[in-house]
């Protein structure tokens, strides 16, 4: 498992040969990480570790509803044939309301 933050796209094919096994975080707000797309590329060779909500921008900013919509469809795109473990992109900070922490955990379990 490598940690490794930011658009790692153009390495992840580099790093799957290499022997990794996961990535942690999917950072989906960069550069190239649309999470359909590194699913469909690399989802039979890599589990993601991350990707779940981001933390940048729905986290902190969305209603509850639409943070709890956007887990879903991360869920959704990137839990299919295995290969996934649920986390939020990045750290929860301080701003982020309790509300959208629940919504995000809801939506996961729900």
């Amino acid at each position: 498992m490598l940690h490794c933050c930011g658009g790692v796209r153009e390495l992840l094919g580099h790093l799957i040969e290499a022997g990794l096994d996961a990535i942690n975080p999917v950072q989906i707000s960069c550069r190239g990480m649309v999470a359909a797309e590194l699913k469909a590329e690399f989802g039979r060779d890599i589990t993601f570790w991350g990707g779940g909500c981001d933390t940048r921008d729905i986290l902190p900013n969305a209603a509850p509803q639409q943070v709890a919509r956007h887990v879903r469809e991360q869920v959704r795109t990137l839990a299919p044939g295995g290969g996934f473990v649920f986390q939020q992109v990045h750290n929860i900070l301080a701003n982020v309301r309790s509300e959208n922490i629940v919504a995000m955990f809801d939506a996961v379990n729900g």
